[in-house]
């Protein structure tokens, strides 16, 4: 599994390579080098945490985190006939020391962007992507992989 990330913001001629090293990249080399031993096993899975927030302006960590679909959906062509599946979890608002204490710091600033955003009417709980992961993690996901999956409480806005 892949939770490797930060969300900074860039201005227009703030450089990437860090967003993009972290975000992606590191992603990449650590599946790349995990890739041998399930082959050998003819079963695995990769799972990779990203986003799922339309991006309100230029982030690095958003650039990188759709490289990370591209490179996910090819993977998981090249790998299912070797048994291994490759999936993306997008979670929305789930209450973290980041959401609760950072951007939403206040019960009202949590309910406005609750009642403006997110369907469902309250921010996840990291059990709920934990389950999703753990789905996707067994061999009952064997079939799904080149996904990206919202666990977002309906949040996410394009088809």
């Amino acid at each position: 599994m892949n939770n490797a990330g930060g969300s900074r913001s860039l201005t227009i001629s703030s450089p990437e390579k860090e967003a993009i090293n972290l975000n992606c990249t590191a992603v990449r080399r650590l599946s790349h080098a995990l890739l041998p031993s399930m082959l050998e096993r003819r079963w695995g899975c990769v799972v990779n945490i990203t986003c799922s927030f339309e991006p309100p302006g230029i982030n690095g960590a958003n650039v990188a985190k759709t490289g990370v679909h591209a490179w996910a959906k090819g993977l998981a062509r090249e790998m299912a006939a070797a048994g291994i599946t490759v999936n993306c979890v997008m979670p929305g608002r789930i209450h973290s020391e980041q959401i609760d204490q950072k951007m939403y710091p206040t019960e009202q600033a949590r309910n406005e962007f609750i009642r403006a955003n997110v369907p469902a009417g309250y921010f996840g709980d990291p059990e709920d992507v934990a389950y999703t992961i753990a789905f996707l993690a067994s061999e009952r996901a064997r079939y799904v992989t080149g996904q990206r999956l919202y666990v977002d409480g309906g949040m996410h806005r394009a088809l």
